[in-house]
């Protein structure tokens, strides 16, 4: 693939998405090998875009089965056809979830079937309001031991963490979109605690990311 940095855009078909994706799906595969349970489970992948993550990861744990599910059934085909690509046989069909609508939430399964919920890249470009259903979804899907974990640039306290950070930042609220920025994990861990869950681990990543993961009380 190109490695030049191609101009920004979120669509999840973008060539500038698949290009981030690329840079950051082996440091978060490497979280994923030490996280993910042992025995078997389900795993959802929330906002799945492209589906290039969950395509990339399922091969990797055979023994885990991998729930697409995004707001935009247009990218659906391009989720199924990338697992017939790979020959994923562990990822069922991507399903509609849409976290401003709760209606939607429990589509993928009963109450308690998950083990993991992931989430790549998504508070930089959605309102910060989709935390609060974000912990909701999770608080109800996920089994005791299940933890949600949510990747990507925050920042801290109020705080940027690297100027890189902030001229990102800077970068996307020029854009003149609301609500693109960086949104703070205290913000996060306070829709966590409205529903059960707190920041168990914040993990330091490749290019002034974050693994955040959130497990119950």
């Amino acid at each position: 693939m190109n490695q030049q940095k191609p101009p920004l855009d979120p669509h999840p078909l973008s060539e500038y998405v698949a290009w981030a994706g690329s840079r950051n799906r082996e440091p978060i595969l490497g979280v994923l090998k030490e996280k993910l349970p042992k025995d078997s489970g389900r795993v959802l992948e929330l906002a799945s875009g492209s589906g290039m993550h969950i395509n990339y990861f399922a091969p990797h744990f055979e023994h885990l089965h991998f729930h697409p599910s995004d707001k935009d059934q247009s990218v659906f085909d391009n989720i199924k056809q990338l697992s017939v690509d790979h020959s994923n046989d562990n990822i069922a069909d991507p399903v509609h979830l849409d976290l401003t609508d709760p209606t939607t939430w429990f589509n993928p399964g009963m109450p308690g079937s998950f083990s993991v919920i992931f989430c790549i890249n998504i508070f930089q470009v959605a309102p910060i309001s989709i935390a609060d259903g974000m912990m909701e979804c999770a608080s109800h899907l996920l089994n005791d031991k299940g933890f949600l974990l949510i990747y990507g640039p925050f920042q801290v306290e109020g705080t940027f963490t690297t100027d890189s950070n902030k001229e990102f930042h800077d970068t996307l609220s020029s854009a003149g979109v609301s609500e693109w920025g960086l949104k703070d994990i205290a913000d996060l861990k306070k829709a966590a605690e409205k529903h059960g869950l707190e920041l168990k681990e914040k993990i330091d990543m490749p290019a002034n990311n974050f693994s955040l993961i959130f497990g119950r009380k």
